[in-house]
């Protein structure tokens, strides 16, 4: 739900934007917000390994580049 209460709060406006170039590219629902969800689980085990603040700036060029999807830490 998390990449769906993103885009409902259009925070970022990235957020809104990429499920709208995914759907019209012809991705499933579910497809994309399975990747905003990579996409943000990525941003949030990296923040709080590091202790550091979202990165709104990584966040959404990370949303941009999909349907690459960012590498988990391991």
């Amino acid at each position: 739900q998390a990449p769906e209460l993103r885009r409902a709060s259009d925070s970022p406006a990235a957020a809104e934007a990429t499920f709208t170039e995914r759907t019209l590219g012809g991705d499933e629902r579910g497809d994309i917000l399975n990747m905003m969800a990579h996409v943000l689980a990525v941003e949030i085990d990296a923040l709080l390994e590091e202790d550091r603040a979202f990165d709104s700036q990584w966040y959404e060029a990370a949303l941009r580049a999909l349907p690459t999807l960012p590498p988990e830490k391991n």
